[in-house]
């Protein structure tokens, strides 16, 4: 891959109002952690060197929350504050980067709810644009039942001709199976150029990202697609449904990533971990575990079955049972439960063996 520079504009500016919610849709949690954060985390492979995140609704709510969570990236934030499409919120997005940019310069374009999207996805969908002489890669996945989406309609040579809503597509376009996944690698120096040739004259009357597609096409200018090999993981998050499938999927992944490092889990799909949690080796968590924030378990500790601790420390050789906790601490080689309730605060010295109680609160 080549160290030409790379940027990336999330687009996280949607209202969600099918969320049915006041919290706006990027903050929603799954696995312990704000939604837009892990499409944060799929660009870990690729050196980007600027993030934009587009904002709407509840903008400054979702600038301080990712300033307090991701301290570590150079996060710029910029306000859509009329919703006119993603064409429109990737305009707004460009307007945050350097003016002195290359005409080599690459731009990463993601949706703000994909939590799904894996990190080697997006490298692989830049390395296929910077090997190519595109000025655009479309991230594409092939459906049996591509309702909802976009298509990718390909011209005579192979090549993606534009990219068709469903709402405008005729019957024959509505019968292809590839779609479009909302993941672009641009050009920079083409970009904004064929942002600025959009038209709102469509079935949403909305500037479309994907009109992008065509613009350049009809230009002459080549552009490429790499196919998703898991359609899964570039599925959006719309409403409560598909935030609880989401989590499942990502529940899934922590725990097989805790098995592999030398934690047992007696029943996987019955243990709840954060992405935010810490375990160390030779931990055994029993059914009905839940371990939510920042909680953190030493070597060889067992927790379960049905106990809930979060942002508890629980030290090494600890057997927790059938016990709630919350901001709590137990010593290393401590007997707590079962029926146990830890208050905030509390703390189980080492080797302690307790019943069924409000633990008193830490002096």
């Amino acid at each position: 891959m080549t160290d030409r520079p790379l940027s990336a504009v999330v687009l996280a500016a949607g209202e969600g109002t099918r969320m049915r919610s006041e919290r706006p849709k990027p903050l929603h949690l799954l696995c312990g952690r704000a939604m837009v954060r892990y499409v944060l985390g799929s660009m870990a492979e690729c050196r980007v060197e600027r993030v934009v995140i587009v904002v709407g609704h509840g903008a400054e709510r979702v600038t301080k929350k990712l300033q307090e969570e991701e301290p570590e990236l150079d996060l710029c934030f910029v306000e859509q504050h009329v919703q006119r499409g993603t064409g429109d919120a990737a305009s707004v997005g460009l307007t945050a980067l350097p003016d002195d940019a290359d005409d080599e310069d690459d731009v990463l374009v993601l949706p703000g709810d994909t939590p799904l999207l894996r990190p080697a996805t997006v490298a692989a969908l830049v390395e296929a644009h910077r090997s190519s002489a595109a000025a655009c890669t479309v991230l594409t996945a092939r459906l049996d039942d591509p309702s909802g989406y976009g298509r990718v309609v390909r011209g005579k040579d192979g090549g993606v001709a534009r990219i068709v809503e469903e709402r405008d597509a005729a019957d024959g376009e509505r019968a292809i199976e590839e779609i479009n996944t909302s993941i672009y690698c641009f050009r920079r120096s083409l970009l904004a150029p064929a942002l600025r040739r959009l038209s709102p004259e469509n079935a949403q009357g909305e500037y479309y990202l994907t009109d992008v597609v065509g613009v350049l096409s009809a230009a002459g200018y080549a552009v490429g697609s790499v196919e998703v090999p898991d359609a899964a993981e570039t599925q959006g998050v719309n409403d409560r449904a598909q935030l609880a499938a989401a989590e499942a999927e990502l529940r899934r992944r922590t725990n097989l990533a805790w098995l592999r490092r030398g934690v047992t889990m007696l029943d996987p799909e019955r243990t709840y971990v954060d992405t935010t949690v810490v375990l160390a080796p030779d931990v055994t968590l029993f059914p009905g575990t839940i371990l939510q924030g920042q909680t953190v378990v030493g070597e060889g500790a067992e927790i379960g079955p049905d106990t809930r601790l979060l942002d508890c420390a629980v030290g090494a050789g600890a057997f927790v049972e059938k016990t709630s906790g919350r901001d709590a601490e137990i010593g290393a080689g401590a007997r707590v439960g079962p029926f146990a309730s830890l208050a905030p605060g509390s703390a189980v010295p080492d080797g302690a063996v307790t019943g069924p109680f409000y633990a008193a609160e830490a002096d």
